[in-house]
């Protein structure tokens, strides 16, 4: 029986075997665009825990989040709060997200911006950049080692730089065999969504010096956000806790407010 990433890992690899265009246009039109924010930059700066904050209609689990959220507002209360950087759901048909929410949240911020979405060809790297994207998702789960590393270059090439996204010890082993240099321990299990809230402590033995260490899913306060820092981790990415919170800005505020230890 397909699981939730199944089927949206095959919807987006359809999507990219039906797009016939040259990759070498969208290449210089990525080459062309102005200077991206530095994403890896943003969330290893300052002493205290760097919040990547996520702006998420919905999810295919639970539904509607905050379908009638305006990107524009959101990124300012998030900006407002202290955020370190933002993530932008742009897929369509599973989070109702969209390309416009990513322009919209980017031109009304100066953080650096996340495509958040399902990179399985090398035209998802590139759009990410034209759209105005300063990093890009690379889920592990979802790729082969060939295609890791050659989106992972792809990237490096047109300035963005990558979130490589995992979920067990094999797949952290892939990610830095690839030269990942920001790595996200996803809690959540993409086969089922059940979140898993130990497994980035688990994990972060496992991430060695010089890689920044991002914490995703299951976040739900500033109970998880003094865990995470305390157990090495540079930042977290949070969406639901946020999105649906009666007011971000101090939401932000209430998880980044603790000193990353040793």
């Amino acid at each position: 029986m397909p699981t939730y990433l199944d089927r949206i890992v095959a919807a987006h690899r359809a999507r990219a075997a039906a797009d016939e265009r040259p990759v070498g246009a969208l290449l210089d039109a990525a080459l062309a665009s102005p200077p991206p924010r530095g994403f890896g930059t943003a969330l290893a700066a300052g002493e205290r825990l760097g919040v990547i904050a996520e702006i998420k209609r919905r999810s295919p689990s639970r539904g509607d989040l905050a379908p009638d959220l305006v990107p524009g507002d959101l990124a300012k209360a998030y900006e407002a709060g202290g955020a370190a950087a933002l993530s932008v759901l742009t897929d369509v048909e599973f989070f109702g997200g969209s390309p416009a929410d990513l322009a919209e949240a980017r031109a009304a911020c100066s953080m650096p911006v996340l495509r958040k979405d399902f990179t399985v060809d090398r035209r998802d790297v590139l759009d990410a950049r034209i759209m105005g994207a300063d990093a890009v998702l690379v889920i592990v789960a979802a790729v082969d080692d060939d295609e890791l590393k050659d989106l992972l270059e792809v990237a490096a090439t047109v300035g963005l730089d990558a979130l490589v996204e995992v979920h067990d010890g094999g797949e952290v082993d892939r990610a830095l065999a690839a030269g990942a240099s920001i790595v996200g321990v996803n809690q959540r299990d993409l086969t089922s969504f059940a979140v898993d809230g130990d497994l980035a402590l688990r994990l972060a033995g496992r991430l060695p010096e010089g890689v920044v260490r991002v914490a995703e899913s299951g976040i739900t306060g500033p109970g998880d956000a003094q865990r995470l820092v305390d157990g090495g981790y540079h930042a977290v990415l949070v969406g639901e806790w946020l999105v649906t919170s009666a007011d971000p800005e101090p939401a932000v505020e209430s998880l980044r407010r603790h000193p990353r230890g040793a």
